[in-house]
Order: structure tokens, then sequence, then C-alpha cells
């Protein structure tokens, strides 16, 4: 039986990313697709540009930005009403090789226990550069790191099953999602796709990393180029996750190592000037120990930064 797949897109502007990934999906080689894109109110002119330009796609628009976790529920909820067998999760900064989609369905059609699957992620620049060849969880640091970041890509990786796949290209079956659920909207952007497969994996299902799958994803692979923003996300929702999934034996050593590892980045960011760095960690903290989660404000920290940059001019 040929298995009904759903390719998901989310975006927010970026239309000329977004256009790119849509013409690597119309080049897919798998026969049994639809193309769902997802908008979350971009002001770029993305509803209707791939409107006029993909007739044959799905779009949903949604009224305002939901996040990366309930942004993509959408297309995963519309998906499941449809009956797709599964749900494959596409970023729109990415590119896929044609033949990924086919790579990835022949992996869930051999690994009859996996619930998650996902493909090599080669750098968007240097696309001999790996960005991510499946992913692993370090319980007593409190960590989550792609394997293979920045290496070469000699085909050193084979398929194995793995802790986590990355989000950019992560494909879910309907009976993993049925069972589970879908995306946690309180981490409103990342760490969610490693709460999911954590999630499955709890649940009895295997995570299968296929590196003949294979796509390129435009992302930083520096954790020093990340902004205040998305710093602010990455610092909360650590905390988010270990206190959630760390084995009880393990959780009092990853949330104290999580905490210092977030103190000392507010010191090392006040030292280099980047007061709105800081107090994104600050504030990260602060939701974290009053259990805010979901959307925060950007203006909280920005305003902080300014007036901290205006204190020591003197002003």
């Amino acid at each position: 039986m040929t298995l009904s797949v759903s390719l998901i897109v989310l975006c927010y502007n970026g239309l000329a990313l977004t256009l790119g990934c849509l013409e690597s999906l119309r080049r897919q080689n798998y026969p049994n697709c639809r193309i769902i894109v997802v908008d979350n109110a971009s002001h770029d002119g993305t509803v209707e540009k791939v409107r006029d330009a993909f007739p044959e796609v799905e779009l949903i628009a949604n009224g305002h930005n939901l996040g990366y976790a309930e942004g993509n529920n959408v297309g995963l909820r519309a998906a499941l009403e449809q009956g797709a067998d599964a749900l494959f999760l596409i970023n729109n900064d990415t590119r896929l090789d044609p033949g990924c989609v086919s790579a990835l369905v022949r992996a869930l059609e051999t690994k009859p226990l996996a619930g998650i699957v996902g493909p090599m992620v080669l750098t968007w620049d240097r696309p001999g550069v790996i960005s991510s060849a499946g992913g692993q969880i370090d319980w007593r640091y409190a960590d989550a790191a792609n394997v293979g970041a920045g290496e070469p890509d000699r085909r050193q990786y084979l398929g194995r099953g793995v802790d986590f796949i990355n989000g950019c290209g992560l494909m879910l079956t309907a009976a993993a999602a049925e069972r589970v659920g879908l995306l946690d909207p309180r981490y409103f952007m990342y760490w969610e796709e490693v709460d999911l497969c954590q999630r499955v994996w709890e649940a009895g299902f295997d995570l299968w990393f296929e590196p003949s799958a294979r796509m390129r994803h435009k992302a930083s692979l520096q954790v020093s180029d990340l902004g205040p923003t998305t710093l602010y996300y990455v610092t909360r929702n650590r905390l988010l996750f270990f206190g959630q999934h760390a084995p009880a034996d393990l959780k009092p050593l990853a949330l104290a190592r999580a905490w210092h590892g977030a103190l000392r980045g507010v010191a090392r960011h006040r030292r280099a000037g980047r007061y709105a760095h800081a107090h994104a960690t600050i504030v990260a903290m602060r939701h974290a120990l009053q259990h805010r989660w979901g959307f925060a404000d950007p203006g909280i920290w920005s305003a902080r930064a300014s007036l901290s940059a205006a204190q020591r001019a003197g002003w």
C-alpha cells in the first residue's frame, strides 16, 4: 500500500524562501503527496503569491502568528482530518532533494515501530557540510545537540535510532500523532520537536534517522549567532523540557546545570554589552519559574536593554 503523505510547510514572511521550498516539493518523486501551506499572518504577500504560483497547494491563512508549535498544529490537524498516513513538517527555509520523501516513506515501511523519521540535513551554503544527522540528548548536562553539525558529509552516519529529529524536516506517523497528540503550544518555538520526539518515544515508538533522505536548511550552526528573542525561547523552553522529561534521578543535576548555564550567559552578555541578550535570558528564567509559557513580547527585553545602555552612557 502506498502511504498518503501530507507535506506541511509553515511560513511567517520569507516569501522567496517559501517559494523555493515549494518548488522543491513540487519536484518530489513520491506519487502520493499533498502539500499544505500554513501562513502565520505574513505581511510580505506570501498568501497571494503562493496561491498564484502553486494553485495545487492547500493554503491555510492564520489570522495571527501562532508560533511554530501551534502554527504547525493547524496543518497537522488538517492532514489528519484528510486521512494522511504520514505528516511531514518542513521549514520554509529548506530545499529537499527530489527523492527525500520517497526515502523517508521507505524507512517507515521497513521500520514498523517507527513513529518519527527524519532526513540528513545539510547546510544551506555548503551542501557538503552536515547540519543535523539526527539528535542526541545529554540528560546530565541538560543539552540536546544535532549530531554531526559542522562536519563534512562523508556518508559516515548510517541509519539508526536517535533521541530526536530536527524540526526543520520531521515526518510523524498518524498513528503516533493519534497516540501522543501534536506539538505542545507552550513552547511557542524551539524545543517543541524535542518534546514531541520524547513523548513519541515514551509511548513505545522508535525514532529513526534516514541518511538516504536529504535536504538543506538555512540555519546557523553557532549558538553565539542567536538573537535575543531566540535566546529567550531557547533558554525558557530548555528549562521546561528538562523539568518535564529528565529522569527522576538526573533531574536535579540537569536543572541545576541548565540554570547555571543561563546565569553564566547573563554575565557573559553583560560583559560584551549585549544588554538585550542578557535581559532576554533573565526574563526567560523568571517566566520559567512563574510557569509562563507560550508567546512573550520581545519589547520586554528590548526596552530594558535600551535603559541599560543609556545608564551605562550616563544619560
